[in-house]
């Protein structure tokens, strides 16, 4: 990792929704109150429901994702401040990535609501998974529009 290990990570999930949007916002204030590095982890997982396969497409075109989520830190943060977060995307269930992105961090950061919808209530909610097992610190951001 290219990340300087003296400072206190600050890690950060993101996935577009306004949630995220304030919980970035958030650990961005805080890592400059620590002198700490954000690191915004962004997670996908095509559901699958039954012995059927997905009824989508499950390629991701990683490099056009990793382009869209800097231009969407870049418009939440601005060019100097989103230029300074380290990014990470992963394949895998969203609270499980973020748990594991976490070991070692000074802090967990989620926003209250993702993307999520009638599945979000079927599959449970990332926040409080993460809040029930990280081992670290976890602030859960309310965004206003949630």
């Amino acid at each position: 990792m290219d990340q300087d290990v003296s400072k206190p990570r600050v890690v950060v999930g993101v996935d577009g929704s306004p949630s995220s949007f304030e919980a970035v916002r958030w650990a961005v204030r805080y890592a400059g109150f620590v002198g700490g590095a954000v690191e915004a982890v962004a997670a996908w997982e095509v559901p699958l429901y039954g012995w059927s396969a997905p009824a989508v497409d499950m390629y991701i075109d990683e490099e056009a994702t990793r382009e869209q989520m800097r231009q969407e830190l870049t418009e939440v943060l601005g060019a100097e401040a989103a230029a300074k977060v380290h990014t990470r995307m992963a394949h895998g269930n969203p609270a499980e990535v973020l748990l594991r992105a976490a070991e070692g961090a000074e802090v967990l950061v989620v926003g209250n609501r993702g993307r999520g919808g009638f599945a979000r209530v079927m599959l449970g909610s990332v926040s409080q998974r993460v809040a029930a097992h990280a081992a670290c610190p976890v602030v859960i951001v309310r965004s206003e529009e949630t």
